[in-house]
């Protein structure tokens, strides 16, 4: 049995890295199934009013429910998700207006609306308290989240978090206010090289075949995700809006995070009263594409470190 999967694979592997150049949006999903398959996921879909989400999940255990960033879709934790799988009933969706979720240039993407539809998510996927982590702006929707629901948050991952006046005065969010340019905006193809590079300090592999398809859905979506950029980085700060949050709250901030600023884990230490703070070195925007392995042994011991208190 061993043999055969090991056979099936090595031929999968090899189909990709022939249409790589040949077929790149046929080899990209074809690699994305092949991550999700180790990491024990399967792709299923949830209606919200107005939007359809589609979601991976896969192991068994408590929930754990995990939110992509701005530009990026739920295959962001696929790889971590394979550590993780072994331990926990794990979620991960795609929020409305990115990955393969529905778009609607005539909808509003407020930190607080995307709540609600998380809210909307949770009620049929995962409906009593789940443990929560996010990644950049999907930091900022769990910890916002956890505010507006208390009773539904078991405990929180935030992983270089979007939301507070100290992550957001990084130099490209101060760029992005004065000059309207950031590279997780692409106006072409090409730009996705920038964005990468501009987001991780260890650059993940991707192939060809993966950067072609994340460009040219990124340059489709230019003018949405603009939209929504601009309603990201003009939304009430988490320090504006509440003194003291209680959920047992793990924070990890690459330490060459160039995005937002790793300040930023002060800041929400002094805020989330029950919080534990790693920060990684030689690591950036991204920590669980960058150091999956890594990423995901500190949150277990997290996890660990609560099941004993």
């Amino acid at each position: 049995m061993v043999d055969t999967v090991a056979a099936v694979l090595a031929a999968l592997l090899v189909v990709i890295l022939l249409a790589n150049r040949l077929a790149p949006l046929t080899a990209a999903r074809l690699g994305m199934d092949l991550e999700r398959w180790r990491a024990g996921l399967r792709l299923k879909r949830a209606a919200v009013p107005g939007f359809v989400m589609p979601y991976l999940e896969g192991g068994q255990g408590a929930p754990l429910v995990l939110v992509h960033g701005f530009g990026g879709d739920k295959d962001n934790f696929t790889r971590i998700a394979r550590f993780l799988t072994p331990h926990y009933h794990v979620v991960i969706p795609d929020l409305p207006g990115f990955g393969e979720a529905t778009r609607d240039a005539a909808a509003s993407y407020t930190i607080a609306e995307q709540v609600e539809r998380l809210r909307a998510f949770l009620d049929q996927v995962a409906p009593g308290p789940v443990h929560l982590g996010g990644n950049s702006m999907g930091g900022f929707i769990a910890a916002q989240f956890a505010a507006t629901y208390p009773q539904r948050v078991a405990s929180l991952w935030l992983l270089d978090p979007a939301g507070t006046a100290a992550a957001q005065s990084s130099a490209i969010l101060e760029r992005y206010r004065d000059t309207g340019d950031i590279p997780l905006l692409l106006r072409q193809v090409g730009d996705i090289d920038r964005m990468i590079a501009s987001a991780t300090h260890r650059e993940p592999f991707l192939p060809y075949c993966v950067r072609k398809a994340l460009g040219q859905r990124g340059v489709a979506d230019h003018a949405l995700h603009s939209q929504i950029m601009h309603q990201l980085t003009t939304a009430p700060l988490l320090e504006q809006q509440y003194r003291e949050l209680a959920p047992p709250t793990l924070i990890v901030w690459g330490q060459q995070d160039r995005i937002l600023d790793p300040s930023g884990a002060a800041a929400l230490g002094a805020l989330f009263r029950r919080s534990r703070t790693i920060l990684m070195p030689n690591i950036g925007h991204l920590p669980m594409l960058e150091a999956p392995r890594q990423s995901a042994r500190d949150y277990l011991a997290f996890r660990r470190e609560r099941a004993c208190a």
